[in-house]
C-alpha cells in the first residue's frame, strides 16, 4: 500500500551542522508514527522540513504520491498537511469557538469576506461545534482560552489542527507539561483521531509513545538508528542505549 507521506534520504544542513542526515520514513495512512530521541536528534527541524518551514539541503518528500519538497508551507497546508507546536498557537483572549473559527475560516472563501450570506455563517458556526464535540470542549465553548486548564490548552491547540480538516496532522510534544489525567485525556484523544486522520507524533513521554503508537522511528543525532512496533523499539540495544536507558 502507498504511504500517505515519504521521505527519501532527506537532509537538512545548517553550514558544517548536519541537523537531519539520509531520514527515509514511509508513514501509513491511519495511523500513529512517532518519531522519538534525545534532545538535538534532529524531530522539530524534520517538522519543519515535513511542513515547508525549511527547505531540505538534499533528498525527497512525497504527500499522496505528489511531490511536496519544495513547496512553501502554505501550499503544505493547503495540500491537508497540518501541525501543532510545543508553544501553543491558541488565542489567550479569544473564545474556544473562535480559535477554532479562526483555523475554518482559513480554508473557506469567507476568510476574508465582511458581507457573509447568513446560511455561510450557520455552516462556519455547525463546523465550529462539530470540532469541539470532537475533542471534547464543547461545554466550554464560550470561555476564552486563557481561562482553559493547561490540559485544555493542548487539547484546544490539537483542534484547532483539526480544524483545516487535515489527512496528515503532525503534533509536536502535545503531553508537554501535562500529568495524570491530562495526559489520559490527550492520550486517548489522539488514539480517537488517529481512526480518521493521520497523525505524526513528537513526544519526549515514552509511556505516551509507546502506548499509542503504531510506528516508531528513532532519530539519534539527525539519523534514523531504528524503526519498528513500539516493542522492537523499546528492545532495540542501540535505542536503550542513546535513548531509553532501559532492557527488556
Amino acid at each position: 500500500m502507498e504511504p500517505l507521506l515519504e521521505t527519501l534520504n532527506l537532509s537538512k544542513n545548517f553550514g558544517a551542522l548536519q541537523a537531519v542526515t539520509n531520514v527515509s520514513l514511509r508513514v501509513a495512512k491511519r495511523t500513529i508514527h512517532s518519531v522519538i530521541g534525545p534532545n538535538g536528534a534532529g524531530k522539530t527541524t524534520l517538522f519543519n522540513l515535513l511542513t515547508g518551514f525549511l527547505v531540505p539541503t538534499s533528498g525527497r518528500i512525497t504527500f499522496q504520491g505528489k511531490d511536496i519538497t519544495h513547496l512553501p508551507a502554505h501550499k503544505i497546508s493547503r495540500l491537508g498537511v497540518s501541525r501543532s507546536f510545543q508553544i501553543t498557537s491558541i488565542f489567550p483572549d479569544l473564545s474556544v469557538t473562535e480559535n477554532v473559527r479562526i483555523a475554518i475560516q482559513s480554508r473557506t472563501n469567507m476568510s476574508y469576506r465582511f458581507l457573509k450570506a447568513l446560511s455561510q455563517k450557520d455552516e462556519l458556526e455547525e463546523r465550529s461545534r462539530e470540532v469541539l464535540r470532537k475533542i471534547g470542549l464543547q461545554d466550554k465553548e464560550n470561555l476564552t482560552a486563557r481561562s482553559l486548564s493547561h490540559g485544555e490548552k493542548r487539547i484546544l491547540d490539537i483542534g484547532i489542527g483539526l480544524s483545516t480538516n487535515p489527512q496528515l496532522l503532525l503534533l509536536d510534544e502535545p503531553a508537554s507539561g501535562l500529568v495524570g489525567d491530562e495526559i489520559v485525556r490527550v492520550t486517548n484523544l489522539i488514539k480517537e483521531i488517529s481512526s480518521y486522520v493521520t497523525v505524526v507524533l513528537v513526544e519526549h513521554n515514552i509511556d505516551v509513545v509507546l502506548s499509542i503508537s503504531n510506528r516508531i522511528s528513532v532519530l539519534y543525532y539527525g539519523e534514523v538508528i531504528a524503526e519498528g512496533s513500539p516493542q522492537e523499539v523499546r528492545c532495540n540495544p542501540n535505542v536503550q542505549e542513546v535513548y531509553l536507558g532501559v532492557t527488556c
